[in-house]
């Protein structure tokens, strides 16, 4: 498994639906080591706290395997740009992970990196914004339907984050999957 992108944000306007909205789902890869402490990643914000950040959700990981689909289904949708690789932090997440799907993490199990531990908190819900950053209004449907949701990570021991290192998955309790969790969330929502 491998970290393949460490990605963050400051929260900006942006116009979504013909209305100002605060936003940081734009993230985008930094280069060189980044800290991560217990409310985040340094130089990342999120512009609704009541939804994203926080303990239980200061880091946001995503799979990369995922991207091709979206990619995709961008093209299908004739979306402005489809023809240009999404680049990673495109999905709004903090981490671009290799070789950890939904499917295999469960609440409570730990990606321990070289200098950091992050625990598996909840699956990511989707909101209106998603739809915005993919650049179609069906995002959060297909989101919902496949669960590629990715998963929250909070910052068990802070340390330091870098685009390509390995980590090492340690099995929690194994109680709660992230999939049954997401699509549980959804049909009450």
């Amino acid at each position: 498994m491998q970290l393949l992108s460490v990605n963050v944000a400051r929260a900006s306007e942006r116009l979504i639906d013909g209305r100002p909205v605060l936003t940081a789902i734009g993230k985008r890869p930094v280069a060189g080591p980044v800290a991560a402490h217990p409310m985040g990643l340094a130089g990342d914000e999120q512009a609704d706290l009541s939804v994203h950040g926080g303990l239980g959700k200061a880091v946001y990981a995503y799979p990369s395997e995922h991207y091709a689909f979206w990619q995709t289904v961008r093209a299908q949708a004739q979306v402005a740009g489809w023809d240009e690789p999404l680049p990673p932090g495109s999905i709004g997440e903090n981490l671009t992970l290799a070789g950890l799907l939904e499917n295999q993490a469960w609440i409570g199990d730990v990606l321990r990196f070289p200098d950091c531990e992050l625990a598996v908190s909840e699956p990511r819900f989707p909101c209106f914004k998603f739809n915005a950053a993919m650049g179609f209004n069906q995002a959060v449907k297909m989101m919902a339907s496949s669960a590629w949701c990715g998963f929250y990570l909070s910052v068990r021991s802070p340390g330091t984050l870098r685009a390509g290192q390995a980590f090492e998955l340690l099995p929690g309790p194994r109680e709660v999957g992230i999939p049954e969790l997401f699509r549980a969330r959804m049909k009450k929502g």
